[in-house]
């Protein structure tokens, strides 16, 4: 087994109990990161405005968003210390339930494609689809040469345009449409801005070829040529959740997966789940979660019914769990490089290609998804989720560390889990003291 950063397990026992110095303390220890990597990290400021000042338009300030560690994940044998960026409670603390309980049946199984993203081409007026096909066909030497000309460093890494791809659109509300797809492989990068800067270049030549008339020329977020996979197995006596055996756990856990499967309306909130724990990572990460959303959703819908991104199915005395989901993402980048955080995650995670970071976030999917099932056809989801919003609701009422437990006390026994009631509960419990 090969173990993260400098060989240290990414379990670390109690460690929501420790303090954050600790913490940071302990995550150094693990990782392999520096003191002066994480002494960032204990900066007030998270973002530079000058930085955000840099990135966006119109820059006003720096929003925050909690930045958490999610811990015990075993992944195709290496241990991973996961970043997660997540307004959201419970999320952090179920990916690292879910990843103890399948770390002790073995751990994750993932892979990702190759970075293979897509320029589309829209051509419209043109003369003779058949002709024009055949015309681009016949061109593909030249289409390519033409497209890797404008990222030659990107072809001495060893990418580059890879193919060229033809579709008609014979009746839009436009009229017929032809549509060139231009097939590239970004390596580490997410790769928007060579794929775009390669289908605009390309599109005068294809002009030329097709006796069209070139519109869009931009890049398909959804990347179905890049897709990243995880797996899990997970006997029964690792799923009991008193009162039910394993055997009943796993059994519930594939009629909720049959139930998504057959209803569009369940297989939203069943894919929320996994994404709660992909876009959490990737935002850490620095990555495009909107477009990563954008691709996830399209892709559960590919066969014309929307449908669960996971399986769950019980084999003999097994529950075996997957998840297929398209991931465009990159560890090279200017914005990457402009966020200290940002580098810092990717660091904690131990990536070395963008590849590994796509497979690592389809596990952490995989997990979130497994962690909120289970807690569906066990407990229901409501028991831990609430704790931990009391939990928000009681600090944002103004509850002092040491008064912070009689206050989420105090909610959960009332059932109103309402900022009011915390605030209500709070004066009560200072005017007993």
């Amino acid at each position: 087994m090969t173990m993260h950063g400098n060989g240290h397990s990414s379990r670390i026992e109690g460690f929501y109990r420790l303090s954050r110095q600790e913490r940071l303390t302990r995550l150094a220890d693990r990782s392999g990161l520096d003191q002066c990597e994480v002494a960032e990290l204990a900066e007030a400021v998270p973002l530079s405005f000058d930085a955000a000042d840099h990135m966006i338009e119109n820059a006003v300030g720096v929003i925050g968003l909690p930045l958490g560690v999610a811990l015990n994940f075993l992944i195709n044998g290496r241990e991973r210390l996961v970043p997660m960026a997540v307004e959201e409670p419970s999320v952090v603390a179920a990916a690292s339930h879910a990843a103890r309980l399948i770390r002790d049946a073995g751990g994750f199984f993932a892979e990702a494609d190759a970075s293979l993203m897509i320029g589309q081409i829209q051509l419209v007026n043109v003369p003779d689809f058949d002709a024009a096909m055949q015309q681009l066909q016949a061109a593909t030497h030249e289409l390519l040469s033409e497209a890797n000309a404008v990222h030659p460093n990107m072809v001495r890494r060893g990418g580059g345009a890879r193919r060229i791809e033809v579709r008609a659109l014979p009746e839009t509300a436009c009229g017929p449409m032809l549509v060139v797809h231009l097939v590239v492989d970004v390596g580490d990068a997410m790769g928007a801005n060579a794929v775009n800067s390669m289908a605009e270049a390309l599109s005068p030549l294809i002009e030329q070829k097709t006796g069209g008339q070139a519109r869009l020329r931009i890049l398909s977020n959804l990347a179905d040529q890049r897709l990243a996979r995880a797996r899990c197995r997970i006997p029964f006596r690792f799923l009991d959740a008193e009162p039910f055996p394993g055997q009943e756990v796993a059994r519930r856990m594939e009629e909720a997966w049959a139930f998504a499967a057959a209803d569009p309306y369940r297989a939203t909130t069943h894919n929320k789940g996994a994404m709660n724990g992909i876009d959490a990572v990737a935002i850490a990460t620095g990555q495009d979660w909107r477009g990563i959303e954008a691709g996830a959703h399209a892709y559960a819908a590919r066969n014309g019914h929307y449908g669960p991104l996971t399986e769950w199915r019980v084999h003999n005395d097994t529950l075996i769990g997957a998840i297929e989901v398209p991931l465009a993402v990159g560890i090279v980048g200017g914005n990457l490089e402009c966020n200290p955080r940002v580098r810092f995650s990717l660091r904690l995670l131990g990536v070395e290609s963008a590849r590994e970071l796509a497979a690592i976030m389809a596990a952490v999917g995989l997990a979130q998804n497994f962690a909120a099932m289970r807690a569906l056809v066990t407990d229901g989801i409501q028991r831990g989720h609430m704790a931990l919003h009391a939990r928000g609701l009681a600090v944002a009422a103004g509850a002092p560390d040491n008064l912070v437990e009689q206050v989420v006390e105090g909610l959960i026994a009332s059932g109103e889990i309402k900022l009011s009631k915390a605030r209500q509960i709070l004066e009560s419990v200072q005017l007993g003291a």
